[in-house]
C-alpha cells in the first residue's frame, strides 16, 4: 500500500517500494537504522548552512561512505550528499564499482546523482522524501531503472520520509525568515 501526501513545502511523503524489473525488493528493519545514519549526516549539512541532505553507502552491514551536501562550502555544484558518499566509498573500497553496496539518502536523488548511482552499479537505493522538483527515480523523471540503461537496482522510497521532509522544511523556513 502507498501512503501519499504533499507537505507544506511540496515534498511528497510516500512509503512505497519500487523494485527493479528483475529484482525482488529486499526490505529489512535495518533500512530505518541506516536511514537514521543518513539523517545524522543531513543534520551536519543543516548545521553548516547547506540544504540538509545526507547519504550513507553500506556494504555487508558496514558504512563505507558518508556524505552530506557541501555545495556551498566547497563551491562545487556536484558536491551533493550522494556524490560525496559514493566518492568516499570508492576510495575506501579501492574501486569505482560499488556492486555490493546500498545507498541510503534522505531525499530522492536528482538526475546527476541518479546517474552516478547507475555508473557505480549500486545494488540498492533507499530514500526518504520524494522530490517533486528534481527527483530522478519516479517524481520528475526516471533515470534509476530506466529500461535503456545497462544497470538496474532495487529501490525503496519513503523510509523515514516525514523526518527527512521536516529537516528540509526547517531549513527553508529559516532561510525565508532571513
Amino acid at each position: 500500500m502507498t501512503t501519499d501526501f504533499k507537505n507544506e513545502t511540496g515534498f511528497n511523503i510516500k512509503n512505497r517500494r519500487i523494485a527493479g524489473p528483475e529484482l525482488e525488493p529486499t526490505v529489512t528493519t535495518s533500512d530505518e537504522l541506516w536511514m537514521e545514519e543518513a539523517l545524522r549526516a543531513a543534520q551536519r549539512a543543516l548545521e553548516a548552512g547547506e540544504v540538509p541532505v545526507g547519504a550513507v553507502v553500506v556494504r555487508n552491514g558496514e558504512v563505507v561512505g558518508r556524505g552530506w551536501n557541501r555545495n556551498v562550502a566547497e563551491r562545487d555544484p556536484a558536491a551533493h550528499a550522494e556524490i560525496v558518499a559514493l566518492r568516499e566509498a570508492g576510495a575506501n573500497l579501492g574501486n569505482h564499482r560499488l556492486e555490493q553496496c546500498e545507498l541510503f539518502v534522505t531525499i530522492e536523488p536528482c538526475a546527476m546523482c541518479a546517474g552516478a548511482l547507475v555508473h557505480a552499479r549500486i545494488k540498492r537505493l533507499v530514500y526518504g522524501a520524494e522530490d517533486p522538483k528534481a527527483g530522478a527515480v519516479s517524481s520528475v523523471m526516471t533515470v534509476v531503472n530506466h529500461p535503456q540503461l545497462n544497470h538496474q537496482m532495487d529501490v525503496r522510497g519513503g523510509v523515514l520520509a516525514g523526518r527527512s521532509a521536516e529537516l528540509l522544511q526547517t531549513f527553508f523556513r529559516q532561510r525565508r525568515a532571513k
